[in-house]
């Protein structure tokens, strides 16, 4: 009987999602960095890379399909293979005079590629794996998938600022940085191909038809919006992040705009080190400080202090925009302290969506969940830039820089009324997210205090 050499899961987790997070880092956060120092208007950056969130908005669409063609290994391979293609096209675009139609045709090709790299490489881990192994796992496969933030939104962000210092020219650099990401992409997929085990249950499913996929997503869909407190949930998952949504497309241009034009005047390498990696460890942080909380006091009781958590701190920008401080230590403090903030009250957000998602059905609704949570992300970044135009034609608030950041920072925090409206609005169960042992102590307490009146009664 021949038996399968077993692979070791080290051999391709960390590799996995190290490949499953650049992408979509290189996607969403460096391009924001790449056209503004290209030059592109704020209002055509926003609105141009917050349309790069549309794959990942429809995935649910099209995901039950890599289920019936193929097997999870090919189209994860194959997506990887997809991705270092689409990276080379923009290396080379970028040397072109059309570089802006180019690079953007290339980077949607590249997110609906990696969108459909996360559906089959999460598959894969499941079907490679025993249930055992998935959570002994999980850990790990976190861990990769930040390192990949840090060095998506940071090490590479890094590169490039360095790159434009000694070439003396933007497009050059920033094609070497992805051009260097194609080579990376091209090793992980020759690697992979040596080095991903065949899963024996890795086959495509025969007995489901495109007909019957269509009909169950159809009811899946109505079953969905069918579910108790649907609006409640829906304004919750489009709004919740709106502030930060906001500030995702305007911050680096913040950071990089020189001091007469009312940024701080960071050079591209420095926002790689104060918003791509402190600012991520930061954040990271946060996430995982969240999660200890949850599971002691529940999510009903930390979603308030989460909320605040997530929204209060973005009043640093409104100083940072007013002062203009050019201490850079400064400057990282204060990041660090508003993306902690951001990575603590997030933990509230997608803890609530697997709360939702519970019941029949759960992992199609889960679906749904991330890709209302994919748009909500994805409208309020595309009007970011539009608002900074409107808002910096009147001084409104006074300060020494341009009122533009300025109007635009206070526009956040009053933003941030959304945010309490939708959490004021939800239903949770007082005891979700707690551990089992901690649930039961507040279970035996609360009846402790009612069972007097039981008494009486």
């Amino acid at each position: 009987m021949n038996r399968r050499r077993k692979t070791s899961p080290w051999a391709w987790i960390p590799t996995l999602y190290i490949a499953e997070g650049l992408p979509y880092f290189a996607v969403n956060v460096m391009t924001v960095v790449m056209y503004t120092n290209l030059g592109v208007s704020k209002t055509d950056m926003a609105l141009l890379t917050g349309w790069l969130y549309l794959p990942w908005v429809i995935k649910p669409i099209w995901s039950p399909f890599v289920d019936i063609i193929r097997t999870k290994r090919w189209w994860t391979l194959g997506m990887q293979l997809l991705i270092a293609v689409a990276l080379a096209g923009v290396a080379f675009a970028l040397q072109l005079p059309a570089y802006l139609a180019l690079t953007l045709t290339f980077f949607w090709l590249m997110a609906f590629f990696s969108a459909t790299h996360d559906i089959a490489a999460d598959g894969y881990y499941m079907l490679e794996l025993t249930q055992h192994d998935q959570a002994a796992y999980v850990g790990v496969r976190s861990t990769f998938y930040r390192i990949a933030s840090v060095i998506g939104q940071g090490g590479l962000i890094y590169l490039a600022g360095k790159l434009e210092e000694s070439t003396h020219s933007i497009p050059f650099a920033w094609s070497l940085t992805f051009g260097l990401l194609s080579a990376f992409f091209f090793i992980i997929w020759l690697y992979h191909t040596r080095f991903l085990p065949k899963p024996e249950a890795d086959r495509p499913n025969r007995e489901t038809t495109a007909r019957q996929i269509a009909r169950n997503f159809g009811e899946t869909f109505v079953t969905f919006f069918k579910k108790p407190h649907i609006a409640s949930a829906l304004a919750f998952m489009l709004l919740y992040r709106l502030p930060e949504a906001m500030c995702l497309k305007i911050v680096p241009p913040f950071l990089l705009d020189s001091v007469d034009n009312g940024g701080l005047g960071l050079t591209t390498a420095e926002v790689g080190i104060a918003n791509g990696t402190v600012g991520v460890i930061a954040l990271l942080a946060g996430g995982i400080i969240g999660g200890i909380a949850i599971a002691k006091w529940g999510l009903k009781k930390c979603l308030w202090p989460m909320a605040l958590s997530l929204t209060l701190p973005c009043v640093l920008y409104c100083v940072l925009a007013i002062l203009q401080p050019q201490n850079f230590t400064l400057v990282c403090t204060a990041i660090a302290v508003e993306q902690f903030g951001y990575g603590f009250g997030f933990t509230a957000f997608m803890l609530y969506l697997i709360y939702f998602s519970q019941g029949e059905n759960k992992t199609s609704h889960y679906a749904f969940c991330t890709a209302f949570m994919a748009l909500g992300m994805m409208i309020p970044g595309m009007a970011a830039g539009w608002i900074y135009d409107t808002l910096n034609t009147v001084n409104i608030f006074g300060g020494n820089g341009s009122p533009g950041y300025i109007n635009f920072f206070w526009w956040i925090m009053l933003s941030c009324v959304a945010t309490f409206i939708a959490v004021k609005c939800i239903h949770v169960a007082p005891h979700f997210g707690m551990k089992a042992a901690e649930s039961k102590k507040l279970e035996k307490k609360e009846l402790s205090i009612e069972s007097p009146k039981e008494e009486e009664l």
